[in-house]
């Protein structure tokens, strides 16, 4: 069954340059590793504080899978130390979603 996991960020809303950059860097490092970036989107309009990101993969095996390999990616272990080091990242939560057929 295939799933969708949204990441929901709240963020330092005097980051977002920083945020918009961390973001950046997981258009190439997540495809590498096994997601298929749906996209990463910031705060707009409204509630400035809040980003999403979608990923999307085959099973919640699959995601397991990715999660290991993100771990012991380089870019990605550099990309995550780069967030707790600024902490522009204040919360996330994952939640995982299944298409309506």
């Amino acid at each position: 069954m295939a799933v969708t996991c949204c990441i929901r960020y709240v963020i330092d809303p005097f980051q977002r340059d920083a945020f918009a950059e961390y973001a950046r860097n997981w258009l190439t490092i997540i495809p590498a590793c096994g997601g298929d970036l749906l996209g990463y989107f910031l705060p707009h309009e409204g509630t400035n504080n809040v980003a999403l990101a979608l990923i999307a993969f085959d099973s919640l095996a699959a995601y397991e899978a990715y999660r290991a390999r993100l771990k012991q990616d380089p870019a990605g272990r550099a990309n995550f130390a780069v967030a707790q080091r600024l902490r522009f990242i204040l919360s996330e939560e994952r939640t995982f979603l299944e298409p309506v057929q």
